[in-house]
């Protein structure tokens, strides 16, 4: 049960799953469950893909999309949308990167931030429903909260904790060889899930999906110097439209 203690910390941290505090562990196992991000992420997309494939057998594309994106957003108690709003309440701001930490910390939600969230879950849905359905969008789905986690481990790996006074995200901070083995582990699990089932289609989105976690990375090293719990889940949700961009660009094209 020791070895997978950081695997049912990870799980239990992304998701409403219950899992006993025993199997969990502490804080010592869930600075350890990074690596298992893309596992859950997994985990999450086959339900996700599971829904879709039997959704779309009875219902339109883009009525099936929106149960799926609704889904996704349970899947994670919401935990990421949540980063998201925080991050745009903040960085959309145009305050100084102190005043901007000091705005993400705040638990209240301001326009910014629910303009993002609607973006994002109107974006999402939008074009998730335009991958033709030809028994893709099942797979599209399966990759979707891969390719979010995958990013979000990315980012922990290349970038570093904005906060010196530290944070909930302090505990996942990696270094040395381990954070070069944690961002391997990550862009072989995203483009391994994408080719798999999907060929070239899968390998172009796994690859856009870590650029576009990079590209948010990076935003948010210039703005505030690294990346914080909240940026993390603006990541995981952004990087979500991607695999869906892609499938929609490739299936009208």
């Amino acid at each position: 049960m020791t070895v997978i203690k950081p695997f049912f910390s990870a799980l239990s941290f992304l998701t409403p799953t219950p899992v006993p505090e025993s199997w969990a562990g502490r804080e010592k196992e869930l600075s350890q469950s990074s690596y298992y991000f893309p596992v859950v992420g997994l985990l999450a997309g086959g339900v996700a893909a599971a829904v879709c494939f039997g959704l779309d057998r009875i219902l339109p594309p883009l009525a099936s999309s929106a149960i799926v994106v609704c889904l996704l957003v349970g899947v994670s108690r919401a935990l990421h949308m949540d980063g998201l709003a925080d991050t745009a309440d903040g960085l959309l701001s145009s305050r100084p990167r102190e005043q901007v930490l000091q705005i993400m910390r705040d638990s209240r939600t301001g326009a910014m931030g629910v303009v993002a969230v609607v973006c994002v879950v109107v974006l999402k849905t939008a074009l998730f429903g335009s991958v033709a359905p030809d028994g893709v969008r099942w797979k599209v789905a399966l990759l979707m909260p891969v390719a979010g986690r995958c990013a979000m481990v990315v980012t922990m790996a290349v970038f570093r904790y904005a906060r010196p006074e530290g944070g909930l995200a302090t505990i996942f901070a990696v270094s040395g060889i381990r954070r070069w083995l944690l961002l391997a582990w990550a862009v072989v699990v995203v483009v391994g899930a994408g080719w798999l089932p999907m060929g070239l289609m899968g390998l172009v989105a796994g690859a856009a999906s870590i650029g576009a976690g990079l590209l948010v990375g990076l935003y948010c090293h210039r703005r505030i110097g690294g990346y914080s719990g909240d940026t993390l889940g603006a990541t995981n949700e952004i990087v979500e439209c991607v695999p869906a961009l892609v499938g929609a660009l490739w299936a009208w094209n």
